[in-house]
Protein backbone atom coordinates (compact mmCIF):
# COMPACT_ATOMS: atom_id res chain seq x y z
CA UNK A 1 0.00 0.00 0.00
CA UNK A 2 1.42 3.14 -1.25
CA UNK A 3 1.49 6.08 1.75
CA UNK A 4 -0.10 9.50 0.19
CA UNK A 5 2.61 12.32 0.48
CA UNK A 6 2.41 14.67 3.58
CA UNK A 7 4.36 17.89 2.21
CA UNK A 8 4.90 20.59 5.17
CA UNK A 9 5.91 24.05 5.27
CA UNK A 10 9.21 25.99 6.04
CA UNK A 11 9.90 27.66 8.23
CA UNK A 12 12.92 29.03 10.15
CA UNK A 13 14.38 26.28 8.74
CA UNK A 14 11.86 23.29 10.21
CA UNK A 15 9.04 21.52 8.42
CA UNK A 16 5.80 22.94 10.35
CA UNK A 17 2.28 22.28 10.11
CA UNK A 18 -0.67 25.35 9.80
CA UNK A 19 -2.29 26.46 13.07
CA UNK A 20 -5.94 24.86 11.33
CA UNK A 21 -4.38 21.79 10.14
CA UNK A 22 -5.84 22.11 6.60
CA UNK A 23 -4.66 21.27 3.23
CA UNK A 24 -4.96 21.00 -0.12
CA UNK A 25 -5.16 17.68 -2.50
CA UNK A 26 -1.74 16.71 -4.79
CA UNK A 27 -2.84 15.88 -8.00
CA UNK A 28 -0.69 13.83 -10.70
CA UNK A 29 -2.31 15.75 -14.07
CA UNK A 30 -0.66 12.29 -15.86
CA UNK A 31 -3.31 10.45 -14.35
CA UNK A 32 -5.87 13.01 -12.83
CA UNK A 33 -5.03 11.33 -9.63
CA UNK A 34 -4.49 12.36 -5.83
CA UNK A 35 -0.81 11.18 -4.56
CA UNK A 36 -0.98 13.45 -1.49
CA UNK A 37 -1.48 16.78 0.08
CA UNK A 38 0.31 20.05 0.99
CA UNK A 39 -0.83 22.63 4.01
CA UNK A 40 -3.66 24.92 2.88
CA UNK A 41 -1.29 28.22 4.94
CA UNK A 42 -3.91 31.09 6.61
CA UNK A 43 -3.57 34.48 8.23
CA UNK A 44 -2.08 33.30 11.27
CA UNK A 45 0.97 30.80 9.83
CA UNK A 46 1.24 34.02 7.67
CA UNK A 47 1.96 36.49 10.21
CA UNK A 48 4.14 33.90 11.96
CA UNK A 49 6.69 33.51 9.17
CA UNK A 50 6.96 37.06 8.42
CA UNK A 51 8.34 37.80 12.08
CA UNK A 52 10.48 34.47 11.65
CA UNK A 53 12.17 35.67 8.10
CA UNK A 54 12.37 39.69 9.99
CA UNK A 55 14.17 38.03 12.83
CA UNK A 56 16.75 36.49 10.46
CA UNK A 57 17.07 39.59 8.19
CA UNK A 58 18.86 41.65 11.15
CA UNK A 59 21.84 39.57 10.80
CA UNK A 60 21.44 38.19 6.92
CA UNK A 61 21.79 41.36 5.71
CA UNK A 62 24.92 42.18 7.40
CA UNK A 63 26.54 39.04 6.09
CA UNK A 64 29.33 40.00 3.62
CA UNK A 65 28.82 38.84 -0.08
CA UNK A 66 31.22 36.42 -0.23
CA UNK A 67 29.65 34.99 2.68
CA UNK A 68 26.46 35.10 0.93
CA UNK A 69 28.05 33.48 -2.80
CA UNK A 70 29.71 30.69 -0.37
CA UNK A 71 25.83 29.87 0.96
CA UNK A 72 24.10 29.90 -2.68
CA UNK A 73 27.27 27.38 -4.35
CA UNK A 74 26.60 24.74 -1.67
CA UNK A 75 23.03 24.93 -2.33
CA UNK A 76 23.66 24.60 -5.81
CA UNK A 77 26.10 21.84 -5.56
CA UNK A 78 23.87 20.10 -3.04
CA UNK A 79 20.52 20.40 -6.03
CA UNK A 80 23.11 18.88 -8.09
CA UNK A 81 23.81 16.00 -5.99
CA UNK A 82 19.75 15.41 -5.00
CA UNK A 83 18.92 15.95 -8.61
CA UNK A 84 17.61 12.54 -9.28
CA UNK A 85 14.72 13.47 -6.15
CA UNK A 86 14.47 16.77 -8.28
CA UNK A 87 13.21 16.00 -11.13
CA UNK A 88 11.14 12.77 -9.72
CA UNK A 89 9.38 15.47 -7.80
CA UNK A 90 8.78 18.10 -10.68
CA UNK A 91 8.26 15.25 -13.03
CA UNK A 92 5.11 14.24 -10.75
CA UNK A 93 4.09 17.24 -9.95
CA UNK A 94 3.74 18.73 -14.00
CA UNK A 95 3.75 15.68 -15.42
CA UNK A 96 6.71 17.35 -17.70
CA UNK A 97 8.71 14.77 -19.55
CA UNK A 98 11.78 13.65 -17.26
CA UNK A 99 14.34 14.41 -19.87
CA UNK A 100 12.93 18.30 -20.22
CA UNK A 101 13.66 18.63 -16.37
CA UNK A 102 16.82 16.50 -15.89
CA UNK A 103 18.68 18.28 -18.91
CA UNK A 104 17.24 21.96 -19.04
CA UNK A 105 15.14 23.20 -16.12
CA UNK A 106 16.99 21.47 -13.16
CA UNK A 107 20.87 22.73 -14.87
CA UNK A 108 19.15 26.31 -16.11
CA UNK A 109 17.91 26.40 -11.99
CA UNK A 110 21.14 25.58 -10.91
CA UNK A 111 23.00 27.74 -12.75
CA UNK A 112 21.06 30.65 -12.24
CA UNK A 113 21.72 30.52 -8.47
CA UNK A 114 25.41 30.01 -9.46
CA UNK A 115 24.91 33.37 -11.41
CA UNK A 116 23.50 35.11 -8.90
CA UNK A 117 25.82 33.81 -6.51
CA UNK A 118 29.04 35.41 -8.46
CA UNK A 119 27.14 38.63 -9.13
CA UNK A 120 26.19 39.52 -5.65
CA UNK A 121 30.38 40.06 -5.50
CA UNK A 122 30.19 42.35 -8.26
CA UNK A 123 27.28 44.99 -7.90
CA UNK A 124 28.29 48.29 -9.47
CA UNK A 125 28.29 51.61 -7.57
CA UNK A 126 28.80 55.01 -8.87
CA UNK A 127 32.81 56.34 -8.18
CA UNK A 128 32.90 58.95 -4.63
CA UNK A 129 33.08 62.22 -5.06
CA UNK A 130 33.08 65.74 -3.67
CA UNK A 131 29.73 66.85 -5.35
CA UNK A 132 29.34 69.78 -3.19
CA UNK A 133 32.43 71.85 -2.13
CA UNK A 134 33.34 69.91 1.33
CA UNK A 135 31.35 67.44 0.99
CA UNK A 136 31.43 63.47 0.29
CA UNK A 137 29.22 61.32 -1.34
CA UNK A 138 28.94 57.74 -2.27
CA UNK A 139 25.67 55.12 -2.90
CA UNK A 140 25.02 52.55 -0.89
CA UNK A 141 23.38 49.72 -2.73
CA UNK A 142 21.16 47.84 0.48
CA UNK A 143 18.83 44.73 0.61
CA UNK A 144 15.48 45.56 1.01
CA UNK A 145 14.14 43.54 3.88
CA UNK A 146 11.89 40.47 3.40
CA UNK A 147 10.77 39.93 0.16
CA UNK A 148 7.53 37.65 -0.53
CA UNK A 149 7.63 35.72 -3.87
CA UNK A 150 4.84 33.84 -5.63
CA UNK A 151 6.11 31.82 -8.44
CA UNK A 152 3.77 30.26 -11.39
CA UNK A 153 2.67 26.39 -11.83
CA UNK A 154 4.38 26.65 -15.36
CA UNK A 155 7.54 26.28 -13.98
CA UNK A 156 7.98 25.34 -10.52
CA UNK A 157 11.53 24.65 -9.71
CA UNK A 158 12.94 27.32 -12.29
CA UNK A 159 11.17 30.02 -11.26
CA UNK A 160 11.53 29.50 -7.58
CA UNK A 161 15.30 28.84 -8.39
CA UNK A 162 14.85 32.81 -9.92
CA UNK A 163 12.97 34.34 -7.44
CA UNK A 164 14.90 33.67 -3.94
CA UNK A 165 18.47 33.24 -5.42
CA UNK A 166 19.01 36.78 -6.68
CA UNK A 167 16.75 38.20 -3.00
CA UNK A 168 19.00 35.89 -0.68
CA UNK A 169 21.71 37.30 -2.82
CA UNK A 170 21.25 40.67 -2.18
CA UNK A 171 20.79 40.11 1.72
CA UNK A 172 16.99 40.23 1.31
CA UNK A 173 15.03 36.90 3.58
CA UNK A 174 12.41 35.50 1.46
CA UNK A 175 8.68 33.97 1.96
CA UNK A 176 8.32 31.73 -1.23
CA UNK A 177 5.00 30.54 -1.95
CA UNK A 178 4.67 28.33 -4.62
CA UNK A 179 1.40 27.62 -6.66
CA UNK A 180 -0.96 25.00 -5.21
CA UNK A 181 -1.09 23.19 -7.54
CA UNK A 182 2.75 22.54 -7.82
CA UNK A 183 4.52 22.98 -4.70
CA UNK A 184 6.22 19.70 -4.30
CA UNK A 185 9.65 20.58 -5.91
CA UNK A 186 10.02 24.03 -4.40
CA UNK A 187 9.11 22.19 -0.77
CA UNK A 188 11.99 19.88 -1.41
CA UNK A 189 14.24 22.81 -2.93
CA UNK A 190 13.54 24.50 0.85
CA UNK A 191 15.00 21.74 2.51
CA UNK A 192 17.71 21.75 0.59
CA UNK A 193 18.31 25.21 1.49
CA UNK A 194 17.37 24.94 4.77
CA UNK A 195 20.24 22.63 5.45
CA UNK A 196 22.69 25.58 4.22
CA UNK A 197 21.47 28.75 5.19
CA UNK A 198 20.87 30.02 8.70
CA UNK A 199 17.41 29.60 9.66
CA UNK A 200 14.55 31.91 8.72
CA UNK A 201 16.47 33.42 5.80
CA UNK A 202 14.37 31.02 2.66
CA UNK A 203 11.13 30.16 4.19
CA UNK A 204 8.59 28.25 2.52
CA UNK A 205 4.78 28.30 2.84
CA UNK A 206 2.43 26.18 0.58
CA UNK A 207 -1.16 27.58 0.30
CA UNK A 208 -4.05 29.15 -2.46
CA UNK A 209 -5.12 32.90 -3.19
CA UNK A 210 -6.33 33.38 -0.28
CA UNK A 211 -2.47 32.43 1.27
CA UNK A 212 -1.04 34.62 -1.54
CA UNK A 213 -3.45 37.62 -0.81
CA UNK A 214 -2.68 37.38 2.86
CA UNK A 215 0.96 37.63 2.34
CA UNK A 216 1.07 40.53 -0.05
CA UNK A 217 -1.44 42.29 2.75
CA UNK A 218 1.12 41.51 5.84
CA UNK A 219 2.99 44.91 6.67
CA UNK A 220 6.01 43.38 7.40
CA UNK A 221 7.74 42.69 3.55
CA UNK A 222 9.42 45.65 1.90
CA UNK A 223 8.85 44.04 -1.62
CA UNK A 224 6.03 41.10 -3.29
CA UNK A 225 7.21 39.32 -6.46
CA UNK A 226 4.74 37.37 -8.29
CA UNK A 227 5.28 35.50 -11.69
CA UNK A 228 1.74 35.17 -12.88
CA UNK A 229 -1.71 36.37 -14.53
CA UNK A 230 -2.25 39.69 -15.42
CA UNK A 231 -5.19 39.57 -13.36
CA UNK A 232 -3.25 38.21 -10.46
CA UNK A 233 -0.54 41.25 -10.95
CA UNK A 234 -3.45 43.99 -11.41
CA UNK A 235 -4.35 42.63 -7.74
CA UNK A 236 -1.27 43.28 -6.53
CA UNK A 237 -0.09 46.20 -7.70
CA UNK A 238 -3.18 47.51 -6.10
CA UNK A 239 -2.67 45.89 -2.94
CA UNK A 240 1.05 46.30 -2.57
CA UNK A 241 -0.18 50.42 -3.76
CA UNK A 242 -1.95 50.49 -0.66
CA UNK A 243 0.69 50.10 1.63
CA UNK A 244 3.22 51.14 -0.73
CA UNK A 245 5.27 47.70 -1.08
CA UNK A 246 7.24 47.41 -3.82
CA UNK A 247 5.78 45.41 -6.71
CA UNK A 248 7.40 42.80 -8.60
CA UNK A 249 5.48 41.68 -11.20
CA UNK A 250 6.11 39.45 -13.92
CA UNK A 251 2.88 38.80 -15.74
CA UNK A 252 1.35 36.78 -18.85
CA UNK A 253 2.47 37.11 -22.70
CA UNK A 254 1.23 36.19 -26.18
CA UNK A 255 4.11 36.06 -27.67
CA UNK A 256 4.45 36.84 -31.88
CA UNK A 257 7.03 34.69 -34.25
CA UNK A 258 7.68 36.60 -37.44
CA UNK A 259 7.86 34.55 -40.29
CA UNK A 260 9.22 36.27 -43.57
CA UNK A 261 9.08 34.57 -47.21
CA UNK A 262 13.18 34.84 -46.97
CA UNK A 263 13.12 32.70 -43.88
CA UNK A 264 15.16 29.14 -43.42
CA UNK A 265 11.61 27.56 -43.57
CA UNK A 266 13.10 24.57 -42.23
CA UNK A 267 14.39 25.80 -39.36
CA UNK A 268 11.70 28.19 -38.45
CA UNK A 269 8.12 25.84 -38.54
CA UNK A 270 10.66 23.32 -36.14
CA UNK A 271 11.26 25.89 -33.69
CA UNK A 272 8.39 27.92 -33.66
CA UNK A 273 6.56 24.05 -33.04
CA UNK A 274 8.48 23.52 -30.21
CA UNK A 275 7.83 26.96 -28.67
CA UNK A 276 4.48 26.90 -29.01
CA UNK A 277 4.11 23.09 -27.95
CA UNK A 278 6.69 22.29 -25.62
CA UNK A 279 5.73 22.41 -22.11
CA UNK A 280 2.19 21.62 -23.47
CA UNK A 281 2.19 25.45 -24.27
CA UNK A 282 1.83 26.85 -20.89
CA UNK A 283 4.99 29.13 -20.62
CA UNK A 284 3.80 33.20 -21.18
CA UNK A 285 6.92 32.69 -23.47
CA UNK A 286 5.70 30.15 -26.07
CA UNK A 287 5.42 30.84 -29.52
CA UNK A 288 1.79 31.73 -29.13
CA UNK A 289 0.95 33.74 -32.47
CA UNK A 290 2.70 32.45 -36.26
CA UNK A 291 2.57 35.82 -38.47
CA UNK A 292 3.36 34.62 -41.70
CA UNK A 293 4.07 36.17 -45.23
CA UNK A 294 1.40 35.91 -47.09
CA UNK A 295 3.64 34.02 -49.99
CA UNK A 296 4.63 31.37 -47.89
CA UNK A 297 1.38 31.20 -45.62
CA UNK A 298 -0.27 28.15 -46.64
CA UNK A 299 3.47 26.26 -46.63
CA UNK A 300 4.15 27.08 -43.12
CA UNK A 301 0.56 25.91 -42.11
CA UNK A 302 1.11 23.19 -43.76
CA UNK A 303 4.23 21.86 -41.90
CA UNK A 304 3.08 23.14 -38.68
CA UNK A 305 0.09 20.76 -38.55
CA UNK A 306 2.09 17.87 -40.21
CA UNK A 307 4.86 18.89 -37.19
CA UNK A 308 1.64 19.34 -34.69
CA UNK A 309 0.40 15.90 -35.76
CA UNK A 310 3.90 14.36 -35.14
CA UNK A 311 4.46 15.73 -31.03
CA UNK A 312 2.61 13.79 -29.20
CA UNK A 313 1.87 14.48 -25.27
CA UNK A 314 2.33 11.76 -22.77
CA UNK A 315 3.80 11.29 -19.33
CA UNK A 316 7.02 11.54 -18.04
CA UNK A 317 7.72 7.77 -18.28
CA UNK A 318 6.85 8.23 -21.97
CA UNK A 319 10.20 9.03 -23.94
CA UNK A 320 8.87 9.67 -26.71
CA UNK A 321 6.50 11.58 -25.40
CA UNK A 322 6.91 16.02 -26.28
CA UNK A 323 5.30 17.16 -23.83
CA UNK A 324 3.14 16.40 -20.72
CA UNK A 325 -0.34 17.45 -19.43
CA UNK A 326 -2.06 20.30 -18.97
CA UNK A 327 -1.57 21.37 -15.53
CA UNK A 328 -5.30 20.47 -13.69
CA UNK A 329 -8.45 19.83 -14.60
CA UNK A 330 -9.38 23.21 -14.91
CA UNK A 331 -6.61 24.54 -17.19
CA UNK A 332 -7.69 21.07 -19.51
CA UNK A 333 -11.43 22.94 -19.12
CA UNK A 334 -10.26 26.22 -20.04
CA UNK A 335 -8.59 25.39 -23.18
CA UNK A 336 -11.34 23.20 -24.42
CA UNK A 337 -13.67 26.47 -23.63
CA UNK A 338 -11.12 28.62 -26.02
CA UNK A 339 -11.62 26.22 -29.24
CA UNK A 340 -15.26 25.85 -28.26
CA UNK A 341 -15.98 29.34 -28.42
CA UNK A 342 -14.10 30.05 -31.71
CA UNK A 343 -15.58 32.23 -34.37
CA UNK A 344 -17.49 30.98 -37.64
CA UNK A 345 -14.01 32.36 -39.55
CA UNK A 346 -11.55 30.58 -37.32
CA UNK A 347 -10.73 26.48 -38.29
CA UNK A 348 -8.90 23.90 -36.65
CA UNK A 349 -6.28 22.68 -38.97
CA UNK A 350 -4.67 20.50 -36.88
CA UNK A 351 -5.64 18.71 -33.11
CA UNK A 352 -7.69 20.42 -31.20
CA UNK A 353 -8.95 17.27 -29.04
CA UNK A 354 -7.99 15.89 -25.59
CA UNK A 355 -5.79 12.98 -25.66
CA UNK A 356 -7.28 9.92 -23.74
CA UNK A 357 -9.49 9.91 -20.74
CA UNK A 358 -7.00 9.42 -18.13
CA UNK A 359 -4.99 12.57 -17.07
CA UNK A 360 -5.36 15.73 -18.90
CA UNK A 361 -3.54 15.44 -22.26
CA UNK A 362 -4.29 17.90 -24.83
CA UNK A 363 -3.21 17.21 -28.82
CA UNK A 364 -1.20 20.06 -29.91
CA UNK A 365 -3.21 22.73 -32.22
CA UNK A 366 -2.87 24.49 -34.86
CA UNK A 367 -5.94 27.35 -35.68
CA UNK A 368 -6.35 29.28 -39.20
CA UNK A 369 -7.91 31.74 -40.22
CA UNK A 370 -8.35 33.95 -36.64
CA UNK A 371 -8.50 37.82 -36.55
CA UNK A 372 -6.86 40.17 -34.72
CA UNK A 373 -9.50 40.92 -32.49
CA UNK A 374 -10.44 37.36 -31.64
CA UNK A 375 -10.26 35.64 -28.39
CA UNK A 376 -7.80 33.65 -29.23
CA UNK A 377 -5.35 35.68 -30.94
CA UNK A 378 -5.72 38.45 -27.84
CA UNK A 379 -6.02 36.28 -24.97
CA UNK A 380 -3.21 34.35 -23.02
CA UNK A 381 -4.81 30.58 -23.17
CA UNK A 382 -1.50 28.31 -21.60
CA UNK A 383 -1.98 24.95 -23.42
CA UNK A 384 -0.63 23.55 -26.59
CA UNK A 385 -2.17 25.84 -29.42
CA UNK A 386 -1.00 28.43 -32.14
CA UNK A 387 -2.65 30.57 -34.11
CA UNK A 388 -1.21 32.03 -37.98
CA UNK A 389 -1.90 34.81 -38.96
CA UNK A 390 -1.04 36.64 -42.44
CA UNK A 391 0.54 39.33 -43.59
CA UNK A 392 1.44 41.33 -46.47
CA UNK A 393 3.66 43.93 -45.63
CA UNK A 394 6.53 44.61 -42.72
CA UNK A 395 4.58 47.04 -41.46
CA UNK A 396 1.79 44.75 -41.14
CA UNK A 397 3.31 42.42 -39.87
CA UNK A 398 4.25 44.94 -36.96
CA UNK A 399 1.03 46.08 -36.52
CA UNK A 400 -0.42 42.15 -36.00
CA UNK A 401 2.27 41.32 -33.41
CA UNK A 402 2.22 44.57 -31.35
CA UNK A 403 -1.44 44.72 -31.43
CA UNK A 404 -1.93 42.72 -28.12
CA UNK A 405 -1.95 44.27 -24.83
CA UNK A 406 1.19 41.87 -23.99
CA UNK A 407 4.41 42.38 -24.43
CA UNK A 408 7.06 39.64 -23.51
CA UNK A 409 8.76 38.26 -26.04
CA UNK A 410 8.83 37.77 -29.68
CA UNK A 411 10.43 36.11 -32.71
CA UNK A 412 11.64 37.37 -36.07
CA UNK A 413 12.71 34.40 -38.66
CA UNK A 414 14.71 36.02 -41.71
CA UNK A 415 17.67 35.88 -43.72
CA UNK A 416 17.40 40.27 -44.25
CA UNK A 417 19.61 41.39 -41.18
CA UNK A 418 18.94 44.43 -42.11
CA UNK A 419 14.93 43.57 -41.50
CA UNK A 420 15.82 41.86 -38.67
CA UNK A 421 17.39 44.92 -36.69
CA UNK A 422 14.61 47.16 -37.57
CA UNK A 423 12.16 44.63 -36.27
CA UNK A 424 14.32 44.26 -33.10
CA UNK A 425 13.82 47.99 -32.53
CA UNK A 426 9.92 48.73 -33.26
CA UNK A 427 8.42 45.49 -31.86
CA UNK A 428 7.00 46.29 -28.22
CA UNK A 429 8.52 43.61 -26.10
CA UNK A 430 10.96 42.48 -23.64
CA UNK A 431 13.33 40.02 -25.52
CA UNK A 432 13.50 39.86 -29.24
CA UNK A 433 14.67 36.81 -30.76
CA UNK A 434 16.05 36.50 -34.52
CA UNK A 435 15.99 32.95 -36.25
CA UNK A 436 15.32 31.15 -32.83
CA UNK A 437 12.90 31.39 -29.72
CA UNK A 438 13.02 30.87 -26.32
CA UNK A 439 16.52 30.58 -25.17
CA UNK A 440 17.36 32.02 -22.16
CA UNK A 441 20.55 32.92 -20.12
CA UNK A 442 21.36 33.95 -17.30
CA UNK A 443 23.26 36.73 -17.52
CA UNK A 444 20.86 38.54 -19.31
CA UNK A 445 17.37 40.84 -18.67
CA UNK A 446 14.03 38.77 -19.18
CA UNK A 447 11.41 41.51 -18.54
CA UNK A 448 8.44 42.42 -20.78
CA UNK A 449 6.25 45.73 -21.32
CA UNK A 450 2.99 46.43 -21.15
CA UNK A 451 0.37 44.36 -19.64
CA UNK A 452 3.35 41.87 -19.27
CA UNK A 453 4.76 43.89 -16.90
CA UNK A 454 8.09 45.47 -16.35
CA UNK A 455 9.57 43.67 -13.84
CA UNK A 456 13.35 42.46 -14.53
CA UNK A 457 14.78 39.02 -14.24
CA UNK A 458 18.48 37.10 -15.26
CA UNK A 459 21.32 39.00 -15.07
CA UNK A 460 22.88 42.25 -12.70
CA UNK A 461 18.86 43.72 -13.50
CA UNK A 462 17.49 40.91 -11.64
CA UNK A 463 19.85 41.51 -8.88
CA UNK A 464 19.17 45.46 -8.76
CA UNK A 465 15.19 44.80 -8.53
CA UNK A 466 16.06 43.12 -4.91
CA UNK A 467 18.32 46.15 -3.43
CA UNK A 468 17.64 49.74 -2.82
CA UNK A 469 20.16 52.99 -3.22
CA UNK A 470 21.05 54.96 -0.73
CA UNK A 471 22.60 58.12 -0.88
CA UNK A 472 25.23 58.84 2.10
CA UNK A 473 27.31 62.31 1.93
CA UNK A 474 29.26 63.62 4.78
CA UNK A 475 31.02 67.20 5.38
CA UNK A 476 34.50 67.06 5.47
CA UNK A 477 36.80 70.14 7.29
CA UNK A 478 38.90 71.38 5.09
Amino acid sequence: MTTALELHNVVGGERVGTLAGDSLPLVDPSTGEEFGTSPLTRWMDVDAVMGVAAAAFESWSQTTPRRRQQLLLRIADAMEERSEELVAAECRNTGKPRAVVRDDELPTAVDLIRFYAAAARVQETGAAAEYQPSRTSFARREPIGVCAQVTSWTHPLLLAAAKFAPAIAAGNTVVLKPAETTPLSSSLLADIASEVLPPGVFNLICGDRDSGRAMVAHEVPGMFSITGTVRSGMEVAGSTAADLKRAHLQLGGKAPAVVFDDADLDRAVRGIAEAAFGNAGQSCTAASRVLVSADVHDEVVERLCELAGAMRPGPPQDLDAAFGPLNSLGQLESVQAHLERLPEHARIAAGGQRKGERGYFFEATVVTGAEQDDELVQNEVLGPLLTVQSFASEQEALELANGVRYGLVASVWTRDHSRAMRLSRKLQTGTVWINTHHPFTAEMPHSGFKHSASARDFGRYGLEEYSRIKHVMSYVEE
